[in-house]
């Protein structure tokens, strides 16, 4: 296939038109040159050829930059090319609920979903000092950020997405993990509930757990205080235990919503400070729609995907192999294409960029995985593609994290780099000792670099690969669009490592194509886990289990995610709520937040 005429597939050229084509653009290879034009802007020398070298990488699919940048880039608009953005904290008062609101609709706006921390908001019924009135609690005013998004339709067909975490000790914890019971309830809203290594502990031992809420300046500190660290506080607080629960109810309690209805996430708090690179001036409670990247208030993630199908020698054939090389050469370049994204993009609050330029965090990763297993030969439940997933991620690591040593001897390392405190981190502390001996000698251009999205609009758009590093949902499939009058278009297509197949003369499945229904729960939480430590975001990776799947073995998952070390744990069981993932929603069912209208790519 040529760039004139990339697309074997007509929902990939619909994709192209409906979201990424700028006017005027006769083909794809159009649109690939505006968008490295516009990156290269941020060149001090050699613009043209730069802009040559990044259009080179997006031809052929093998880069898929963050849907906002291919959007965006180079139209003109005033819109951001940042995918998502954590919001700034909320303070607990009508003044700063609305102004972060507002803050949030004007980020929708450019195109940015937007993620919130909501425990800073007291409890229902829990009185207001000041005013003598009855708090409502966060999730009714969760409800009006789910009404301004409903109203909100951002660039090309994306509608507003949006994450909201609350931490597992906040007195209105049963309410916020309930909340999609009601099918309409916060269409718009995914949910994660921040999930302590105190509280695991809890569970385990079946002890006591208090419920508190901070006791601010001027209440009376009256009754039972404990001290914590509350979203925002630079340390611990006095905070007032408004009651106590059983910790393996609420466990139970938070598990059962998500086997019901397929929310609340979870994310494992400590295990994401631990491993922050910046783990000595943040402390992280939120992460942006599709919970890949882990952000401060403010922050934004950066996103791109390479495409490991792009880079399979000889598919199919008894000696393909993944060429390792090409793809450290491709990362090379795609660290420095999203470094330039931080540089040329708008953004919606002056907040935003202060935070994007002082620690210019990227979120490179991978897509394709289980097509790429599949030309390779390699079951997804085995071993062997973990391991081979695994050298792809390494090579990634170890690439971009000496690419952006390279970028900080060119350009500076970021901002707020600090040698001692950076390389203590947990992840840093994993880096092979070259590198960790060059970030000390030369600083390094970015706080963070890899993540891993679910990245299933830009997939499609690349022949429908399959999406991230989840397995193929199924070797055909119809798949729904939504489109810029608020209405769905159903496409059929066939898994691309599967229409490669039987182009090359195969009749029906490749021999290796395992679907998601097929593969074991464990399986799929075994290859996060086997790539998270060389991720130092985190992965956006749903575990897929059937309608009757056991609630116990249910539970289990989570433990084990937790044990592994992963970062966070999402399970979607089909249910009446939720629905199917890939056919048309019925009235008042469920969409998720990260399904294709909505997903940050």
């Amino acid at each position: 296939m040529t760039s004139a005429d990339p697309f074997g597939m007509e929902i990939s050229r619909h994709i192209w038109e409906t979201r990424y084509r700028a006017p005027g653009e006769a083909d794809i290879g159009a649109s690939w040159r505006r968008v490295a034009q516009a990156i290269a802007v941020a060149e001090n020398r050699e613009r043209e050829q730069w802009a040559e070298r990044f259009y080179r990488l997006l031809d052929g699919f093998r880069f898929l930059p963050g849907g906002r940048i291919l959007a965006g880039a180079g139209t003109g608009h005033r819109v951001t090319l940042f995918n998502c953005f954590v919001m700034g904290e909320i303070a607990d008062n009508l003044v700063s609920i609305f102004e972060a609101l507002k803050e949030g609709a004007l980020t929708m706006q450019q195109g940015g979903g937007v993620g919130y921390d909501f425990s800073t908001l007291r409890p229902a019924g829990m009185t207001a000092q000041a005013t003598g009135s009855i708090a409502s609690g966060p999730v009714s005013f969760m409800r009006i950020w789910d009404a301004m998004c409903a109203t909100m339709l951002s660039t090309g067909a994306r509608r507003g997405a949006m994450m909201a975490t609350l931490r597992c000790d906040h007195p209105d914890i049963e309410t916020f993990v309930d909340a999609k019971r009601d099918a309409p309830a916060l269409r718009h809203f995914n949910l994660s509930v921040q999930v302590s290594d105190d509280f695991m502990a809890a569970v385990a031992g079946n002890r006591d757990w208090p419920l508190v809420f901070p006791v601010h300046e001027g209440e009376p500190a009256d009754g039972p205080l404990l001290q914590r660290r509350w979203t925002g506080t630079a340390a611990p607080v006095p905070c007032r235990v408004l009651r106590t629960v059983k910790a393996r109810e609420l466990w139970q309690r938070i598990l059962r919503a998500a086997y019901d209805t397929a929310e609340p996430g979870v994310l494992f708090v400590d295990q994401i400070n631990r491993e922050n690179n910046l783990h000595d001036r943040e402390t992280i409670t939120a992460t942006n729609p599709c919970g890949e990247i882990p952000l401060p208030p403010y922050g934004a993630c950066d996103l791109g995907s390479l495409n490991l199908v792009a880079f399979v020698a000889a598919p199919f054939a008894a000696d393909a192999r993944l060429d390792l090389d090409a793809l450290a050469d491709s990362a090379r370049l795609a660290v420095r294409f999203l470094d330039n994204v931080v540089d040329v993009s708008r953004y919606p609050l002056p907040a935003q960029a202060e935070q994007a330029h002082r620690t210019r965090r990227l979120g490179l990763g991978i897509t394709g995985l289980a097509d790429a297993l599949v030309l390779l030969g390699l079951d997804y439940d085995s071993e062997a593609a973990r391991t081979l997933a695994m050298r792809a991620m390494q090579t990634l690591r170890d690439t971009a994290y000496r690419a952006s040593v390279e970028l900080a001897r060119e350009r500076g390392p970021f901002p707020g780099f600090a040698r001692e405190a950076f390389l203590a981190g947990g992840f840093a502390a994993r880096l092979p000792e070259d590198i960790r001996d060059a970030i000390a000698a030369h600083g390094i251009r970015n706080s963070h670099l890899l993540a891993i999205a679910p990245a299933g609009t830009i997939s499609l758009l690349a022949n429908n690969l399959s999406s991230g590093i989840e397995p193929v949902f199924a070797a055909e499939a119809e798949r729904r669009v939504l489109g810029t009058d608020g209405s769905y278009r159903t496409h059929r297509v066939v898994d691309h490592a599967c229409h490669l197949w039987q182009q090359q003369g195969g009749h029906g499945t490749p021999p290796t194509l395992v679907e998601a229904r097929q593969i074991d729960p464990l399986a799929h939480l075994q290859m996060q886990a086997a790539l998270q430590p060389f991720v130092d975001n985190a992965i956006s990776k749903t575990i897929n289990v059937a309608a009757d799947y056991p609630f116990e073995r249910f539970e289990a998952l989570y433990w084990q995610a937790h044990a592994l070390g992963l970062k966070g744990c999402t399970v979607f069981r089909p249910n009446p709520v939720t629905g199917a993932i890939l056919s048309q929603p019925s009235e008042g069912e469920q969409v998720h937040c990260c399904g294709l209208e909505r997903e940050a790519d």
